[in-house]
Parts: C-alpha cells; sequence; structure tokens
C-alpha cells in the first residue's frame, strides 16, 4: 500500500513537472527552435528548390498574410514557419523578400515587423501612409468609427486611461458596453478582446487596485496605421479649436509625422 502510495506520488510530481506554463503560448515555444538563416544558408537552400517550387511557396505566403488581415489580425512569424513555410524554413528570408515585393508591387501594401521581440507582422496601404491619411477614420466602416473615437480619447488624454473613461464616453454616444449594440453586437467584447487581438488597443490589469480596474493604451498596429494629426483635425472640428490648441498633443503628432516622412523619404 505505502509503496502504490509512492509510486503514485512520484508519477504526478513527473507529470507536473512535465506540463508546459501556460503563460507561454505553444506557438512561441515552437518560435524559440527557429533560427533565420544565414546568407550563406539561404542560397545554398535555393538549390534544392525549383524557381516554380519557390515561387509556390511565396504565393501561399502572401495568401496566409491576405485571409489574416482581412480579421487585421497579425502575422506570427512561428505560425508562418509552422504551418506554411515548413520544410522550406531554411529560406525563409528570400520568401519574405519576395513576399514583400508582391504586397508592394501588385497590391500596394508594405509589410510592417511591428514585434522585433516577437516577430510578428501586419500589412498597412501604403498610399494611405504617405499621405497621412487614417483608414480607420472610414464613415463606411462603423466598427473602425468606434475604434477611432477610442484611440482619441486615450491620445488627448496623453496615452493612457482607465476603461471606466473609455465606457462613460463611449455611453454617451450611446453605444452602451453593458448592452447589445445592433451594429456592434457585445461592445466589451469588441473593444477588449478583438480590438486588442488586432493590435489596435492594449489592455491591461491597473496593479493593486481595488476592486480590479483595467486600462487602455494604443496598440503597436495603431501606432503604425493610425494618424495622430487626423485625430487632432477630427478633434479640432468637434470642439471647434485649432489643433494647436492643444500644444503637447499637437507637438507629440507632428513629431511622429514627421519621423514617417523622412524614412519614407530615405526608402525612396
Amino acid at each position: 500500500m505505502t509503496q502504490r502510495k509512492r509510486l503514485s506520488n512520484t508519477q504526478s510530481s513527473s507529470q507536473s513537472k512535465r506540463q508546459p506554463s501556460s503563460s507561454v503560448p505553444l506557438e512561441e515555444e515552437d518560435d524559440s527552435t527557429f533560427t533565420q538563416p544565414s546568407t550563406s544558408q539561404v542560397q545554398k537552400g535555393l538549390e534544392k528548390f525549383t524557381p516554380a517550387q519557390v515561387d509556390q511557396k511565396t504565393a501561399e505566403v502572401v495568401q496566409f498574410f491576405l485571409v489574416r488581415d482581412q480579421k487585421k489580425i497579425p502575422v506570427r512569424r512561428a505560425d508562418l514557419v509552422k504551418h506554411v513555410v515548413k520544410e522550406y524554413r531554411n529560406i525563409y528570408p528570400e520568401i519574405m523578400k519576395r513576399a514583400a515585393r508582391t504586397f508592394d508591387q501588385v497590391f500596394g501594401l508594405k509589410m510592417v515587423e511591428i514585434d522585433a521581440k516577437n516577430h510578428m507582422y501586419i500589412l498597412i496601404n501604403k498610399l494611405e501612409t504617405v499621405q497621412g491619411a487614417s483608414p480607420v477614420n472610414s464613415p463606411a466602416n462603423p466598427k473602425m468609427g468606434l475604434l477611432f473615437v477610442i484611440l482619441s480619447v486615450i491620445f488627448m488624454k496623453g496615452g493612457v486611461v482607465r476603461e471606466n473613461l473609455i465606457w462613460n464616453t463611449l455611453r454617451k454616444l450611446r453605444v452602451d458596453a453593458g448592452e447589445k449594440h445592433e451594429e456592434f453586437g457585445d461592445v466589451k467584447k469588441v473593444v477588449t478582446d478583438e480590438f486588442v487581438r488586432q493590435r489596435y488597443l492594449e489592455y491591461g490589469r491597473i496593479p493593486h487596485t481595488e476592486p480590479i480596474e483595467h486600462e487602455f493604451r494604443w496598440g503597436q498596429r495603431a501606432e503604425v496605421e493610425v494618424s495622430k494629426t487626423k485625430i487632432l483635425e477630427f478633434m479640432g472640428q468637434l470642439h471647434e479649436q485649432d489643433p494647436e490648441s492643444w500644444t503637447q498633443q499637437y507637438r507629440e503628432a507632428h513629431a511622429m509625422s514627421n519621423s514617417t516622412q523622412a524614412s519614407t523619404s530615405s526608402q525612396r
């Protein structure tokens, strides 16, 4: 009886040791085993495939990006390597270079890495980036209009706001997070789940608060896609004020705008 208990305890402890931590997504563990191939490795890898095979794999990568982009979900390198690139991983840099060229020349899109640590990519409209237009400031897409309002509140309040301020602002616009909306459905889920997964927003717990409180910040995608100068213009029209009257925000928006223009001209 004693031996059985010891055996049972030993097995349960060894099983608990083998279980992966739930805080580390499986894809990130897979990605840690992937090492970016060197130039010489890529050249050697290209010798194993025909030009048609490389073109086909590039097309698959492009398709994978476009499908994810429809839902505005960032593409992780881990997912790309595991589900699409697969046995072509030794020529991964070449495939990505060709995919980026296809997006640029065929679709007028730019592939941008928004998270260098976890290697996450999104597609943005080149024309909108150059002209400073905001893809979310579009009356044709009510959900993006909702997002634009939230991003505007966060920007005007210094970059971070408690969630109660967001819900109160939306309530004034007759969008109640506690009720099902005919256009958006579950508003709270759209804001705290969908927009967060799309990397437009960051939503995190504020430490040492009781009861628990959360706050919002701009996400990585918003930083790349959304023009802060457009937000200031929008707020100026809304309040019938000169955008320059918000000194700090005006300075930040135009500093960002100037750095974007500089990087665009240097790429040319």
